[in-house]
């Protein structure tokens, strides 16, 4: 059967990234995975959007960013309570087939990871975002916040808490959900004529 299938690929994915250990890289994973850690970044990206867009736009901007998180958290809890699918740290058969755990199990379900929707969507929002200024391309604040976005995903994964699956899928999530509301907001600027 398909579903079967996709169940054990994701399984053998999920253990041979979660697998892969070197020097310093639990402590790594463990910053990428903490919020706490996110917030200069994100209160970085505020300002410079202030700076760069002027305060109109840039409130535009920051309410599509505050509503892309928000829809992606609430939307992960919503689908984790359906789905039921048990974290990966839960599962006896992935323990025992060596799943390395960085930090507490947490809740029971796992499908699909707000912390890769909520990277993602952000990333991809504001980097739509400072594009309403014509000024700059942001090429390398795209490089940037993409890989940020990337490291937060696979830590869930190294962290023990995520399938390779319910990163994939937070992944696709938020950036469907951050380039929705970008769109919304560039729509808003455009129509209002603060462009």
């Amino acid at each position: 059967m398909l579903t079967d299938w996709l169940d054990s690929l994701d399984r053998s994915i999920t253990l041979a990234i979660n697998g892969l250990h070197f020097k310093y890289g639990d402590q790594l994973w463990q910053l990428f995975s903490d919020i706490k850690f996110w917030i200069p970044l994100y209160l970085a990206i505020i300002a410079f959007l202030y700076l760069r867009l002027g305060w109109k736009r840039a409130t535009v901007v920051l309410a599509s960013l505050l509503l892309t998180f928000a829809a992606c958290d609430q939307f992960s809890n919503l689908v984790k309570d359906l789905s039921e699918r048990l974290r990966p740290c839960y599962d006896s058969e992935m323990i025992s087939r060596g799943l390395h755990t960085l930090e507490k199990r947490g809740g029971f379900y796992g499908f699909f990871s707000a912390h890769a929707a909520n990277a993602f969507g952000v990333a991809i929002c504001s980097f739509i975002g400072f594009r309403n200024d014509k000024n700059h391309r942001y090429k390398k604040y795209g490089w940037f916040i993409f890989i940020w976005a990337l490291m937060v995903a696979l830590s869930r994964v190294f962290a023990g808490k995520h399938y390779f699956g319910d990163v994939f899928v937070g992944s696709v999530t938020g950036l469907c959900a951050g380039f929705l509301f970008a769109q919304l907001a560039k729509l808003i600027i455009n129509k209002s004529g603060l462009l």
